[in-house]
């Protein structure tokens, strides 16, 4: 299990409650699995992404300091 949790200013948004839920199960999943989500590529090399509907989440591990860091939450139409 991650040691520490960091989210971003971006990342504390409001969401609606439903989206919300959905966020915070996958933030329970990603405690246990961190590395999950899809590696990106390019300028965006060392960050990881998951879907959630209609939204991606994008994060950080921190694998040697056992750390995820929350980056942000947007709409997929807005990549």
């Amino acid at each position: 299990m991650v040691k520490e949790i960091i989210r971003t200013n971006s990342f504390l948004r409001k969401l609606d409650k439903s989206i919300l839920e959905k966020v915070e199960k996958l933030i329970i999943k990603l405690l246990y699995s961190p590395e999950t989500g899809k590696p990106m590529r390019h300028d965006r090399k060392g960050t990881r992404e998951v879907y959630v509907p209609p939204f991606r989440m994008s994060y950080r591990y921190d694998k040697p300091r056992d750390i995820l860091i929350f980056l942000d939450i947007y709409h997929k139409d807005n990549q």
